[in-house]
């Protein structure tokens, strides 16, 4: 049996994600020592050393939080391997997983120096780059693109040389990039969808959504967003998908983004970082947002998985009669799309499915 040292663990331990490190010491080191050690790094929240619960000596394990992640990288990288006090062995310095998993990730661990964005479709890798350049030292930038068009996603990846920087370009960026953490994709996911090339990175990472089982998620609760009826013509621009499955972040992007005019997709986060099971989509014009709903609600992805697609209040003031005649019009018209069947042109597949897309209407949304 085992237990931390005697002060009480602050509600999140986990908050934010890759803030708290795993250390193994020697057994002769103490709280104090740790926190002595630890503190030139940044804002220590809480040490603890693991101890048995039945003869109190520490078992050689401790846990060191931080305020942030970006902290907690950068006293991985300068303390792992070092001795803290004269006689002891070197310690072992990892990023403590969430408290449900047995899993530390090390100094060398490529999962940490990744980030995922968001990014305005004319950026280049150059411009990317230089948008991330400052927060240390880039080993390849990539900006993901449509393998038949040749056109940027609005999507790309960097990667860092080391964790540190990685965390301090998430806090630190501007916010309308979403930037979190990457991780490898399987090769069950793997796709040829985007263009190869560029530093051999290219396509080959999604974002991450720690290790789920594929189907662990609950239904998501859409939680303060309306969700409205379209029988009774509360049609808007913007829509809340519920997943069971852990989609990532891209491949939710690249479904709705087979419907022109899509101009916003988030997959919705915990504080942890975890997916919520649902994201929020809006699109420019009315009309394909009545055409996604209609198309995607109800929606097999990945099979066995069926989509929940709801119109949610995208705030805009739709009670003259006015507005609410134009917005029934255009409602009507894609309806009428839909049930007559619309083109039956090819588009692209989202990554790692395998099955039959739903039609779409061509770029001019009839």
């Amino acid at each position: 049996m085992e237990e931390y040292q005697s002060k009480q663990v602050p509600e999140n331990l986990d908050d934010p994600p890759n803030s708290r490190l795993f250390a193994v010491t020697s057994r002769s080191i103490t709280e104090d020592e740790l926190r002595e050690s630890f503190s030139v790094f940044g804002d220590i929240q809480g040490v603890w050393v693991v101890k048995d619960k039945q003869t109190k000596e520490s078992k050689g394990i401790s846990y060191v939080k931080f305020a942030k992640s970006s902290q907690a990288c950068l006293a991985m990288e300068e303390m792992h391997g070092k001795v803290l006090m004269e006689g002891t062995k070197p310690i072992k310095v990892f990023i403590a997983q969430s408290r449900s998993s047995n899993r530390h990730r090390d100094v060398e661990d490529e999962e940490l120096t990744r980030i995922f964005v968001m990014i305005p479709k004319t950026f280049t890798e150059e411009d990317l780059k230089d948008t991330f350049k400052e927060y240390g030292d880039i080993e390849y930038c990539v900006i993901i693109k449509n393998k038949f068009t040749g056109e940027s996603k609005g999507l790309g990846y960097v990667r860092y040389y080391k964790p540190s920087q990685a965390a301090l370009a998430i806090e630190n960026c501007d916010k309308t990039y979403r930037a979190i953490l990457a991780e490898p994709r399987t090769k069950a996911a793997a796709t040829d969808e985007y263009s190869g090339g560029g530093g051999g990175g290219r396509g080959d990472y999604v974002p991450s959504v720690d290790s789920m089982n594929q189907y662990a998620l609950p239904m998501a609760d859409p939680g303060n967003y309306p969700v409205m009826d379209y029988r009774s013509g509360d049609f808007t621009r913007c829509l809340m998908m519920s997943t069971r499955a852990a989609l990532t972040q891209e491949q939710i992007f690249a479904l709705f983004d087979l419907i022109p005019g899509m101009e916003y997709c988030e997959l919705q986060r915990d504080a942890y970082g975890m997916s919520k099971g649902h994201a929020l989509i809006r699109y420019s014009n009315l009309g394909s947002a009545v055409y996604a709903k209609e198309k995607l609600n109800g929606f097999e992805y990945p099979p066995g998985n069926r989509l929940a697609v709801n119109f949610v209040d995208d705030g805009e003031d739709r009670s003259s009669p006015v507005g609410r005649m134009a917005m029934q019009f255009v409602a009507t018209q894609m309806m009428s799309a839909v049930w007559n069947g619309p083109s039956t042109s090819q588009v692209m597949k989202p990554p790692g499915f395998q099955g039959r897309l739903p039609d779409v209407p061509g770029s001019d949304g009839r």
